[in-house]
C-alpha cells in the first residue's frame, strides 16, 4: 500500500505537467483528488488494512492529499487569473507612485544657515531653557523691576509660587538669558550664539507673533571693540544674502549693551532692518562675576522668520505657523 502511494505520487506530478489548459487541469484533479480516485478509495479502504499499517497509510495518504490539492491551486492560478484581477482598472504597466519625502520648515532653514554662518565664524552653539527665571530674563541683564524697558516685553508669567529668593518663573521673551547663564557659569573667552523659541504676550499681525524664534550671539573676551562686532556681523551679512550685501549701522536702545545699534541691509532697493546689537554693558558684567577691565564684548540678536520673509518675499509672518500646506509646500 505505501509503494502504491508514492507509485501514485509520481503519476500526479507527471500528469500535472502536461496540463496546459484549466480543463485539462480539471480531468487531473478528477483523476487523482476526485470521489472516485484511487488516492480516495486507499483513504477510503484504510479500516480494512493490518492495524501495523494503518497509521503509516493513513498520514502518508493524507499529506499526498494535501500537497496534491496545493499544487492543484497554485497550477490554477497561473492558467487563470482571479476575477479581482481580472476585473480591477490597475494598470500594471504605469510607472509607480513618487514617494513623497518630508522637508524642512523655511524657519527651520534659515535657522539652520544662521548657525552654519556663525560656526564658520568660530561660534559655538547653545541653548537654554524656555521656562525661565525673571532674574535671568531681566535682572541680569541691566534691566531691574522698576527698569522702564521692562515695557517693551508684555511677559507671559507661570503661575507658580516663587523661589526662596522671591523669583518668579516666566515663558522667556528672548534667548539673553542663555548668554547671562554661560557668562555666569564660564570664564572669557566666550563665542557663542543661542537660538530658541520666545514668547511675548501681544497681538499678532503681519509682522508680530506672540511666538517666535530668535537667535542671539555674544562675544566676550579682552579688549573687544566696535569695530570687531562690525567686522562678524557685515560676514554673517554676506553668507546669508550674499557678498555685495551693503549693511548700515544706526544708533538704537537695548538695556544690556551700550552704545547700541541696528543693523540694515540694502535689499530691492531699500533698507531692511535685519538685528540688533551693541557692547555689553558694563553692568551685565558685572551681575556675570567679571572683574577684569580689560574685558569687553559685543552681542546681537535676530529673529530667522524676518530673515526668512527678506530672502523669500513673504509679507505675513503668521504664514509661518498657519500650517498651510500651499504656502509650506514652497519650500
Amino acid at each position: 500500500m505505501l509503494e502504491k502511494l508514492k507509485k501514485l505520487e509520481k503519476q500526479a506530478n507527471l500528469g500535472l505537467k502536461s496540463c496546459n489548459s484549466v480543463p485539462d487541469l480539471e480531468e487531473w484533479k478528477i483523476k487523482f483528488l476526485g470521489r472516485k480516485s484511487e488516492l480516495s478509495l486507499i483513504l477510503k479502504d484504510i479500516k480494512n488494512i493490518d492495524v501495523s499499517l494503518k497509521k503509516e497509510v493513513g498520514m502518508l495518504g493524507n499529506k499526498l492529499r494535501i500537497e496534491l490539492e496545493a499544487l492543484y491551486n497554485d497550477h490554477l492560478e497561473r492558467l487563470e487569473p482571479s476575477k479581482k484581477e481580472q476585473n480591477s482598472s490597475l494598470d500594471h504597466f504605469l510607472p509607480g507612485r513618487e514617494v513623497k519625502v518630508g522637508k524642512l520648515h523655511p524657519v527651520t532653514q534659515t535657522l539652520r544657515e544662521i548657525k552654519k554662518a556663525f560656526s564658520s565664524l568660530g561660534f559655538q552653539v547653545a541653548e537654554g531653557p524656555e521656562i525661565e527665571w525673571d532674574k535671568y530674563n531681566f535682572d541680569m541683564l541691566n534691566i531691574p523691576e522698576d527698569h522702564p524697558a521692562r515695557d517693551m516685553w508684555d511677559t507671559m508669567w507661570i503661575d507658580e509660587k516663587m523661589n526662596s529668593n522671591g523669583e518668579k518663573m516666566l515663558l522667556r521673551t528672548h534667548t539673553s538669558p542663555v548668554q547671562a547663564r554661560i557668562m555666569e557659569s564660564q570664564d572669557p573667552p566666550i563665542r557663542v550664539i543661542v537660538p530658541g523659541k520666545c514668547y511675548r504676550y501681544e497681538a499678532t499681525d503681519a509682522t508680530h507673533e506672540w511666538h517666535f524664534y530668535q537667535v542671539e550671539g555674544l562675544a566676550v573676551d579682552k579688549n573687544l571693540t566696535f569695530a570687531d562686532l562690525k567686522g562678524t556681523l557685515y560676514e554673517f551679512a554676506k553668507k546669508i544674502f550674499g557678498n555685495d550685501t551693503k549693511i548700515r549701522f544706526r544708533c538704537d536702545y537695548f538695556p544690556f549693551v551700550e552704545p547700541g545699534v541696528d543693523m540694515s541691509i540694502f535689499w530691492e532697493g531699500k533698507w531692511l532692518e535685519i538685528l540688533g546689537a551693541g557692547m555689553v554693558h558694563p553692568k551685565v558684567f558685572e551681575k556675570a562675576g567679571y572683574t577684569d577691565p580689560n574685558i569687553s564684548g559685543f552681542a546681537f540678536g535676530m529673529g530667522p522668520e524676518r530673515i526668512a520673509m527678506i530672502k523669500h518675499n513673504i509679507d505675513d509672518i503668521r504664514l509661518f505657523y498657519s500650517n498651510d500646506l500651499r504656502f509650506l509646500n514652497q519650500f
